[in-house]
């Protein structure tokens, strides 16, 4: 895991305070561009396990060979909050797009991934003014079936603790067989945060097919 999401929100950096904005960052070929708002970055692992336990959806991003895309996924998680590692558990018909992908990439698939909670419109008094307040959760990875029995028990048991907050639910092996499990390893995030002011200003729940911020 990168140590991207490592550390804490004060840490000096370069000897000083953390800069509200990093204007010089650059994209480098084989390095990673650090966050622009640095004031609005979340680097503490206990936070980063609060905002995944949040989110319900993560869109993941990939390239096959008909080209990019990105599909909207339920997951399960597990969050190292010491180490910041991260393990996203999907499950799946036994045939789609997806699984074709990660079996042509030799069960190492490269994905991006995006998930996002606490999104709200900001009005503004003029168009130039308004903003969007959000949480929000991004980072690279490596998706693989699973194979292992117990660990495709295990992805499953994840999956309805998350999203149907069922977490002692038991699955029979010709429950377990009967779909396709398979995980996003990450590799790297970032957290990011836009917290809605308190200067009174008017906010409505995002309509859908609004905009999302990216981390």
């Amino acid at each position: 895991m990168s140590a991207d999401n490592t550390g804490n929100a004060n840490d000096p950096i370069d000897g000083g305070c953390r800069p509200k904005r990093r204007d010089d960052e650059r994209t480098v070929a084989g390095e990673h561009r650090r966050m622009r708002r640095a004031d609005r970055e979340i680097v503490n692992h206990e936070q980063i396990a609060e905002i995944i336990g949040r989110c319900d959806i993560v869109d993941m991003a990939y390239m096959d060979a008909e080209g990019p895309t990105i599909v909207p996924l339920n997951f399960g998680y597990d969050y190292n909050s010491a180490t910041g590692d991260l393990t996203l558990w999907i499950h799946s018909a036994p045939r789609g797009r997806k699984l074709d992908a990660i079996r042509a990439a030799s069960n190492r698939l490269p994905v991006s991934f995006a998930m996002r909670t606490d999104c709200e419109v900001i009005e503004g008094r003029t168009a130039c003014n308004w903003g969007e307040a959000f949480t929000s959760i991004v980072g690279n990875g490596v998706a693989s079936i699973v194979d292992d029995l117990g660990e495709r028990r295990r992805g499953l048991q994840l999956l309805m603790a998350h999203q149907a907050h069922m977490p002692h639910v038991e699955f029979t092996d010709a429950q377990v067989m009967s779909v396709t499990v398979w995980k996003i390893t990450a590799t790297r995030l970032t957290a990011k945060s836009h917290a809605k002011p308190d200067r009174g200003s008017r906010v409505r729940t995002e309509r859908p097919g609004g905009s999302a911020p990216a981390a």
